[in-house]
């Protein structure tokens, strides 16, 4: 939102401190997450080729699934209403 001279609204001074501080919190954000990646278990490389097959096999599965349904009660309706599809 600008203000009446038409420049948009300024933001307030940040002092030597502030900065500090922010810089700070920044560097034990970054280094919490690091301590944290070093944490994980990550999966092995058959681990990530079985879950793939089986999420890329789930969604074949659900949008066959879906179109059976599609199929069907378009058929079902159009014989409720006498129409053809």
């Amino acid at each position: 939102m600008k203000n009446p001279s038409g420049q948009p609204p300024r933001r307030p001074a940040t002092t030597s401190a502030q900065r500090s501080a922010n810089m700070v919190s920044t560097q034990d954000f970054v280094r919490g997450v690091a301590t944290e990646m070093r944490r994980v278990t990550w999966p092995t490389r058959e681990e990530w080729i079985a879950a793939t097959a089986l999420t890329i096999a789930l969604v074949v599965g659900v949008g066959i699934f879906t179109y059976a349904c599609d199929l069907l009660f378009g058929f079902v309706f159009g014989w409720l209403t006498g129409g053809s599809r």
